[in-house]
C-alpha cells in the first residue's frame, strides 16, 4: 500500500496507517487522507529547497583551510535561502591589521548587502605575524623585497581561495569583486595591481598601492617615469577620508616600509588604464567627492572619492562599491 510505504519512509514523523477493522471512519476518508498525504509528499520534492546553514562550506566558525606554504584559511558568509544552485559572484573583502576573517564574516551588514547583490561574502585570514610582543594578523600588501613579513606568498593565496571556492560553489565567471579597509584596502590595490587574474572590479577604502611602486618601463615627454601595474587595466574604485590621519592620503613611512601615497597609485593605475590626467567628470554624491576617469583607451574606467571623515568606512560606501562594480 503506497499510504505503508510512506509511513515507512517518514518513520522519524508522527504517521499511524489505519487498518481495516481498526477504525470507524468511512473507507473514502481513510483514502482522502491517504492522497492528501501523497500530494503533500510529493509537493515537498518540487518545491523549491534551499541549502541548511551546517550544510554550508567555510563557515564562521569551521573557516576552509588551504594547505601548503602559499595556503591558509578563510570563511564564506552565503546569501539567505541560497539553493545551491543558483551561480554566486565573490566580494573579497580584506580584513584591517589586527583583524580577522572571521570578523568580517560577522559583518552582518556587510554580507547582508552583498547578498542581495548576489555575492558571496569572501573572507580571508591574513597571515599572523608578531607586533608588539603579540601575535596578531594583517597583510603586508607590498613587494617585500628580500625580508618579507613571512614565508606566504599572498597573491597565491588569494588565487588559490578563488579556484577552491570556483570548485566548491557554482560562481559567476569574471565576476570576483575585491574589497578591504585600511591595510586590507591596500591589500585589494596589491592584487589587483600584481595578480593576472581578472576582477570585475576594485574597491578599496583607506588605504592605497604601497611603496614600492611598480618598475619604470619608461618616461613620459616631461621625463617623469612611466609605471604600470603588471595585471593590467581594472576597473578601480578608491574612497578616502580627507582627515584621515591614520593612512594619511600621502602616506607615511613605518619602520622599514611606507604606506605608499593615494596620488601616486591612481597615476599608477591611470596609466595602465591609459586614461589622461584630467578627469571626465568631477561631481559630488550625498558625502562623498568624486572624480571619474571615463575616456580611458582601454575603456577600463576609474573612481576617486573624498569623504570629510578620518579613517574609516563613511556611510553609502558599500553601495557606491556594488553600484561601481556592475
Amino acid at each position: 500500500m503506497l499510504l505503508g510505504r510512506l509511513c515507512e519512509w517518514r518513520k522519524s514523523e508522527q504517521c499511524v496507517i489505519v487498518k481495516a477493522g481498526e477504525s470507524r471512519q468511512k473507507p473514502w476518508m481513510i483514502l482522502l487522507k491517504a492522497i492528501s498525504l501523497n500530494l503533500l509528499v510529493a509537493a515537498s520534492f518540487l518545491a523549491p529547497s534551499t541549502v541548511f546553514a551546517q550544510d554550508l562550506p567555510c563557515a564562521i566558525d569551521s573557516p576552509c583551510e588551504l594547505p601548503g606554504k602559499d595556503g591558509g584559511t578563510y570563511h564564506l558568509v552565503f546569501p539567505k535561502n541560497w539553493d545551491g544552485k543558483q551561480k554566486l559572484k565573490p566580494f573579497v573583502f580584506f580584513h584591517g591589521h589586527n583583524g580577522s576573517g572571521k570578523a568580517v564574516a560577522r559583518n552582518k551588514n556587510l554580507a547582508r548587502t552583498v547578498a542581495k547583490a548576489g555575492y558571496v561574502l569572501v573572507a580571508p585570514d591574513g597571515p599572523e605575524f608578531t607586533f608588539r610582543g603579540r601575535t596578531t594578523r594583517g597583510w603586508a600588501a607590498r613587494l617585500e623585497g628580500t625580508s618579507p613579513r613571512g614565508a606566504r606568498d599572498d597573491i597565491a593565496f588569494v588565487e588559490r581561495v578563488l579556484e577552491d571556492i570556483s570548485e566548491r560553489i557554482p560562481t559567476v565567471p569574471n565576476s570576483t569583486v575585491l574589497s578591504g579597509f585600511s591595510s586590507g584596502g591596500s591589500m585589494a590595490w596589491y592584487v589587483g595591481c600584481y595578480s593576472k587574474r581578472s576582477y570585475a572590479a576594485i574597491a578599496a577604502v583607506a588605504g592605497g598601492l604601497r611603496r614600492p611602486l611598480p618598475a619604470p618601463y619608461g618616461q613620459d615627454a616631461t621625463g617623469a617615469d612611466l609605471r604600470k601595474c603588471p595585471g593590467g587595466p581594472r576597473k578601480m574604485l578608491h574612497i578616502h577620508g580627507f582627515s584621515d590621519g591614520q593612512v594619511p592620503l600621502e602616506g607615511r613611512g613605518i619602520r622599514s616600509w611606507h604606506q605608499g601615497d593615494v596620488f601616486e597609485g591612481l597615476s599608477v593605475q591611470r596609466t595602465t588604464n591609459q586614461c589622461g590626467s584630467k578627469p571626465a567628470k568631477i561631481e559630488t554624491k550625498g558625502n562623498l567627492w568624486c572624480r571619474d576617469w571615463t575616456g580611458c583607451e582601454t575603456g577600463v574606467p576609474i573612481r576617486f572619492c573624498l569623504h570629510a571623515g578620518g579613517h574609516g568606512t563613511p556611510s553609502g560606501w558599500l553601495d557606491e562599491a556594488l553600484d561601481w562594480s556592475k
